[in-house]
């Protein structure tokens, strides 16, 4: 039986050895052990994790919660936050990023059992489902393949959904579709503009162009788009 493989992104290296130790115990395989985001984006780009925990407080200028943003939206990586934060303000950030769990230091170790083991349960193994989109046009439901979607715009309180030829209205908010379009390539890049990232011609400051459209990037989604693309 294979053992479910664990990445530790933890730059206390006491800590870090001792969650290693009771990983092992549990019949866990430890795939490494990183203090900062960017050591943890390299093992993840080489070795693909099963699980990740995650201190919120790390080396670097990049935290825990940023780590979190890539795992969720990027990665699609279940992780869970060991921390000795519990304010408010970190708690709230943290839950943005949907984590799978969210353990409070010095942690005991049947909470750190248990909840390793609900997050691996969760992982629902590969299963068929269809990539066709319906958008409603008068009263036809239109088929779309998420590759022929160029961008969503969001505009007063309506959506409008672009491809190289049509615009579809859609009365829905831009969070509603982002939710079901995030695990199909998409990306949010400003607070009116959802964009398919195959789309990307090129990247100026401050806007992307999607063929012949230039859409502008928000200041605060301008991290997650470059730490979205790979660079040579």
């Amino acid at each position: 039986m294979i053992k479910p493989s664990i990445l530790i992104v933890e730059d206390e290296p006491i800590i870090a050895e001792d969650i290693a130790m009771n990983l092992e115990d549990f019949g866990y395989t430890v795939l490494d052990i990183v203090a900062s985001v960017n050591e943890a984006t390299n093992v993840i780009a080489q070795k693909k994790p099963q699980l990740i925990l995650v201190d919120i407080n790390l080396e670097g200028d990049k935290n825990g919660i940023d780590l979190g943003v890539l795992l969720n939206n990027k990665y699609k990586i279940p992780f869970i936050y060991l921390t000795s934060h519990y304010d408010d303000n970190t708690i709230a950030l943290a839950k943005a990023t949907n984590p799978t769990g969210y353990i409070l230091k010095p942690f005991d170790e049947r909470d750190l059992k248990i909840n390793l083991e609900m997050a691996l349960f969760k992982q629902k193994p590969f299963t068929y489902q269809s990539e066709k989109i319906f958008v409603k046009k008068n009263q036809k439901f239109i088929a779309l393949a998420p590759h022929q979607i160029t961008y969503v715009e969001a505009i007063d309180n309506y959506a409008y959904v672009h491809t190289d030829t049509e615009r579809y209205m859609i009365s829905h908010t831009l969070k509603s579709i982002e939710e079901k379009l995030i695990d199909k390539g998409f990306l949010r890049v400003h607070k009116s503009f959802l964009i398919n990232f195959e789309h990307i011609d090129s990247i100026t400051d401050g806007f992307v162009l999607l063929g012949t459209k230039q859409v502008p990037v928000g200041k605060a989604y301008r991290t997650i788009l470059l730490d979205f693309i790979t660079t040579l």
